[in-house]
Formats: structure tokens, sequence, C-alpha cells
């Protein structure tokens, strides 16, 4: 079966700028999410469904990548899978940490099909329309899988806003401790990338809950906002500069080997 091709990869580098606007778009789903609920149910359902189609067949019919079309899809993932992972614990009424078991089952599935099929899980090999499908289904996932991890520590260990920070502010430099000593660098990556969602959401909670729920009060619009303002300085940034246009062309072919996931600017080489 024929896939599309692509010159170079339809992802970013991941340089500092990819984990910090990634933690960004994390918080806004987070509050955003909350935020549209509280105005209308109706009106939350429509853009997060909604933004999250049309923004994902605008970056799966492209054929480069460009800063705002994929973050903007990234944002709209965030919010959707922000909405959808609630869904079990809200609707069901299912532990978060049963949640992140399956997650973690369906993350796990998703990858290993990924690899077996496409031979590589690097995100500097999305040079074909197959992987990119891969990738922003692993992506949909990880953000499930973050957010039930989130709920687990917050509400099922009862952490609070505060300590869940510290854990996964710790959690999140595991992976970078464990490549500088010998962990795949693809490992460590998209080890790292499911820590953001915990990590951004539970900054995003604190600031923008009550102070009865251990949050500082600044309320989910303005914190909703002052995110998106962050989000659009730093991708507008990344546009002008192109900083974050890898200009390799990877070989659509090849395995995980010659692909190399460090984050060139955030990571001293080895």
């Amino acid at each position: 079966m024929t896939t599309r091709t692509f010159a170079t990869t339809k992802v970013p580098s991941v340089l500092a700028t990819f984990w910090v606007v990634k933690l960004l778009t994390t918080g806004i789903g987070e509050t955003g999410s909350d935020y549209l609920g509280t105005v209308s149910i109706p009106l939350a359902a429509a853009i997060g469904v909604g933004g999250f189609a049309v923004a994902l067949w605008t970056q799966l019919r492209a054929d480069r990548y460009h800063p705002v079309r994929y973050w903007t899809t990234v944002l709209a993932v965030a919010v959707f899978g922000t909405m959808i992972a609630d869904g079990p614990h809200v609707v069901l009424g299912t532990p978060y940490w049963v949640d992140s078991l399956v997650y973690l089952t369906l993350l796990g599935a998703v990858l290993a099909w990924w690899r077996r099929s496409e031979g590589t899980i690097s995100v500097h090999s999305i040079t074909t329309a197959r992987r990119e499908r891969c990738y922003w289904g692993v992506v949909l996932l990880t953000f499930g899988l973050g957010t039930a991890l989130g709920g687990a520590a917050a509400v099922d260990a009862g952490l609070g806003f505060v300590w869940s920070i510290l854990v996964f502010g710790v959690a999140i430099l595991v992976p970078w401790g464990l490549w500088r000593a010998g962990l795949n660098p693809t490992v460590a990556f998209w080890s790292a990338y499911v820590m953001t969602r915990p990590l951004g959401a539970s900054v995003a909670d604190w600031l923008g809950k009550g102070t009865r729920d251990g949050g500082v009060g600044w309320g989910t619009g303005p914190v909703t906002l002052a995110g998106l303002v962050l989000f659009a300085g730093l991708v507008t940034y990344l546009t002008l500069t192109h900083r974050d246009v890898d200009q390799e062309t990877v070989d659509p072919d090849a395995g995980d080997t010659p692909v190399d996931d460090t984050p060139r600017d955030a990571v001293p080489q080895r």
C-alpha cells in the first residue's frame, strides 16, 4: 500500500522551545476545557470536537511542517484529549489509576504496532502520511495517559496540586537522566512527552482553582487567556525565526538506528 512521502519530517526539532510550548498546550487544554464547560457544555463539545477535527484535517493535508499549523493541532488535541480523557472517570466513576493502566496499555499497543509496521517510532522519521497518522494517534493517547496520571496523583493519592507539580517536575527529568546513562533516545522522548501533560495541567490547575481547592484562585478563564498569549508569542517567534525547522532529510525507510531524538539545544550532545 502506497503512502504520501514528504521531503522532510513534519514535526519540529526537539529543542528547549519544544518542551516549553508543549507544556503550555497541556495547561491551556486543562483550564480551557474547564472554562468552556462552565460557560456551555454544548459549546465546549463543539469547540473541542470541531476544533480537533479541523486542525488535524488541516495538518494531515499539508506536505511540510509549519509552526502555526502544527502547534494549533497540538493545542486542539490538548483540549479534545482532556475532555475525552476525563470521560471514563466522570461517567463510569472509574479510579484514575485504572484509567492510567488502560491508557498505558493502549499507548504501548499503538507504539508497538507502529514500530513493527514502520521500523521506527522516532519523531525525526515522520516523513510519510502513514507515520504521521500513527504519530497523532500516539499524541492523543499520551494526553489520555497524562490526564489519568495527573488525576491519580492529585485525587486518588490525595497529593493535591503543589505536590503533584513537584512529583511530575522530577518525573519529567528522569528520562533525561536515563538518556544520559544510555537509554534509547526515542524511549526517553516519549516518556518525557507523557509527563508534560500532568505537569502542565497541575500547574494550570494550581493557578486557576480556588483557594478552597488548594489553588491560587486566578480563575480558569484568566489562566487560559494568559497561556494563550504566551503560546501565541512563542509560536510567532518560531514562525519568524524558523528555529525549530528540522533541515535534515530523513530516509522514510530508515529504522530507529540512525535516528537521534536528542533535544539538540536543550541537552548537551554526548
